[in-house]
């Protein structure tokens, strides 16, 4: 989360009178992230995150909202879009689509260990499971298509020996899918979209890339960031407790062991090229975070064996 649109304080006390809220207290933007702007907003009757959407047709903006409902319904802890007093969960705030959502207790753990990471995969899970059959569908604008265009613009002679085959993964992939179980994915679950209150998982936050697809590619993504040591290799104990905490709620199938591996490559592919054109976009530019790169290149190496497979004995 970052600050691309600044909001003032009277722009906020005016946006703040369709709620019935109470006074503002105070607001701040919340630096982090590179895609929406994000604001802490506290009321008298209180506290509350704006985000103004700044990526992505705001045609997508009732699915989100359809989501979040849906997963609070079934009482995953997730943030959902207030209604104002006209009923009204959509609003615009200085040119861009406008959410206020209720803020979440805990905060972000920087350095996970194995009983925060079944809880992960746990969470996960029941994320899959809840949207599996809910009829909400959404098409991601960062699937294969999408890595096989921006790997060819951004494929380095250094990088091509551990890249190409991935190519022939995506092609291969385009032509004829695996069949892989399906379900509403966040796509973009890593630690700083997860909030913990002491080892309770109390929050899970930013769906906005939130689409269609493998759970098991969801499942990769937070393998991705929350079970890698500090050589970019996947640490032993919290893999095994993230994977045996996903499974012991949502069973693996054959297919996906099969495909594992590829599909913990793709999830980093698809991390170093959004990071990589988010580079090249918004280098230097102030409130922006930037995140490094070259940090999935060393994951996606340390993916050139996997020796961790999928629990299916659960």
């Amino acid at each position: 989360m970052s600050v691309f649109t600044e909001v003032s304080r009277a722009e906020l006390e005016a946006f703040l009178t369709r709620y019935d809220l109470g006074r503002l207290l105070s607001h701040e933007g919340i630096s982090g992230g590179s895609e929406n702007s994000n604001f802490f907003v506290s009321c008298e009757r209180g506290e509350f995150v704006l985000t103004l959407v700044e990526r992505g047709p705001v045609d997508d903006l009732p699915f989100f909202i359809e989501l979040l409902e849906h997963l609070h319904a079934d009482d995953l802890p997730v943030p959902y879009a207030l209604s104002d007093q006209q009923g009204q969960a959509l609003q615009q705030l200085n040119g861009r689509p406008a959410l206020l959502q209720p803020r979440l207790p805990g905060k972000h753990v920087a350095q996970p260990d194995a009983s925060h990471c079944q809880a992960v995969g746990q969470t996960l899970a029941r994320l899959h499971n809840s949207t599996e059959k809910s009829g909400l569908l959404r098409e991601t604008d960062r699937g294969l298509p999408w890595m096989q265009r921006h790997l060819g613009e951004q494929l380095l002679h250094a990088q091509q020996a551990m890249l190409e085959p991935l190519r022939g993964v995506i092609d291969s992939w385009l032509q004829t899918p695996p069949h892989l179980p399906e379900a509403v994915l966040h796509a973009d679950l890593f630690r700083d979209n997860v909030l913990f209150d002491g080892h309770h998982l109390s929050g899970v936050i930013d769906f906005y890339n939130a689409a269609s697809g493998w759970t098991l590619y969801d499942v990769a993504i937070c393998v991705n960031d929350w079970c890698m040591d500090e050589s970019q290799r996947l640490d032993s104990g919290r893999t095994h407790a993230l994977l045996a905490g996903y499974a012991g709620i949502r069973r693996f199938t054959p297919v996906e062991a099969e495909h594992w591996a590829d599909v913990l490559r793709l999830a980093a592919l698809r991390f170093w090229l959004s990071r990589q054109l988010a580079a090249d976009q918004h280098s230097g530019q102030s409130g922006v975070l930037v995140k490094e790169p070259e940090h999935f290149l060393r994951v996606l190496e340390g993916h050139g064996k996997v020796s961790i497979g999928l629990p299916l004995a659960l």
